[in-house]
């Protein structure tokens, strides 16, 4: 792990060790776009994996990941959790939730570890995601990371 990568990416990379969760990281320039995104990375855009924190009733958090082309579902997670009502922090509440800024938020290193769901589309799959720091990608096993948080695979998208 090279001390010149951000503390956000050290930390990712330390709970990936520690989890046994091979995980490749990338620099990545800033992108105005998904599909601009993608070209930089080399990948399709479904294979961008998106990492939403959602704030559920009773004030704790969970972390929906769903690939980056996709619309995520409200619904289905409300039924899938039976609640009937869920929100996603502001800014300085995302932060607070995950040690991690929107734009960088990772299951990965997470403080503290919340539930993981996934889009069971992304079986299979391997995904750039949020490594902990701005300019930076994770690249990740979706199927290793489910197993790594026994997260649950549902179907999460419209």
């Amino acid at each position: 792990m090279s001390e010149e990568m951000p503390a956000g990416v050290r930390r990712m990379l330390t709970a990936a060790e520690g989890l046994g969760l091979p995980v490749e990281v990338r620099i990545r320039p800033a992108a105005n776009s998904l599909p601009e995104a993608a070209a930089i990375l080399g990948i399709e855009p479904g294979d961008i994996a998106k990492t939403l924190v959602v704030r559920l009733p009773d004030g704790d958090h969970l972390f929906v990941v769903v690939g980056g082309d996709a619309t995520f579902s409200w619904p289905k997670l409300r039924a899938l959790l039976g609640v009937n009502k869920l929100s996603m922090p502001d800014p300085d509440g995302a932060l607070r939730a995950t040690g991690y800024e929107r734009g960088t938020i990772t299951p990965i290193g997470s403080r503290p570890a919340w539930p993981v769901y996934v889009d069971e589309r992304l079986r299979g799959h391997q995904v750039a995601m949020g490594a902990g720091s701005h300019g930076y990608s994770a690249f990740v096993d979706v199927d290793k990371l489910v197993d790594a948080f026994n997260a649950t695979l549902a179907d999460l998208v419209r």
